[in-house]
């Protein structure tokens, strides 16, 4: 049976995952009422574990060290739990080959539009990749939410993304949206914290 995770380790994972983000970011990367994550943001906040700053006329959160290191110890004890540590420790391992699959599309496809790419990557092809990621993916993310409920989203997200690329190629790799490159950097984020391991 598939575990649910609280709300409090969803909202600090969240911040995790996203590097940066807003209440509202946070709330809909785990699920939550906006105002349900403001609550858990400030508890975390009062706790030490997360810090609010703002750049331009943009305010987000972001994980301190300590936070960091509370998150970790709250998804050990959810895998020791779940009994899912296994099973997130095998997609990690053999998640290499999909990882540079997506990595190498994304990367020629920059390039290709900062000219500098030889030769020019074609839309066609870099998008051939990321459909053949995408299926990748939907074996993934089944395995994991088999033992682990919060896993799920990212096959969606990221199909969605690659084919709303076949009209706007932004979305290969734009920082600005839901890209296919931000999604899949997400998900690696994800299981390396899941397990404690650095980037």
């Amino acid at each position: 049976m598939s575990a649910t995770s609280p709300p409090d380790l969803l909202a600090l994972h969240a911040v995790r995952v996203l590097g940066y983000a807003t209440t509202a970011n946070v709330g809909s990367r785990a699920g939550l009422e906006e105002a349900v994550a403001e609550e858990l943001l400030l508890d975390a906040q009062a706790a030490g574990w997360v810090t609010w700053s703002r750049f331009a006329d943009e305010g987000g959160w972001s994980l301190t060290e300590a936070g960091k290191a509370h998150g970790e110890r709250l998804l050990a004890d959810e895998l020791d739990r779940s009994g899912a540590r296994a099973r997130v420790q095998q997609e990690l391992d053999g998640f290499g080959p999909l990882n540079d699959l997506v990595a190498g599309a994304c990367t020629r496809w920059q390039l290709t539009e900062l000219g500098i790419a030889r030769p020019p990557a074609s839309l066609e092809s870099v998008l051939a990749d990321l459909v053949r990621a995408a299926v990748g993916l939907a074996g993934i993310e089944s395995r994991l939410t088999a033992g682990l409920a919060r896993f799920t989203g990212y096959h969606a997200r990221f199909t969605d993304a690659v084919d709303e690329a076949r009209h706007e190629p932004s979305w290969i790799s734009g920082t600005d949206r839901d890209s296919a490159h931000r999604v899949w950097f997400e998900l690696h984020e994800d299981l390396l914290a899941t397990l404690g391991r650095p980037r």
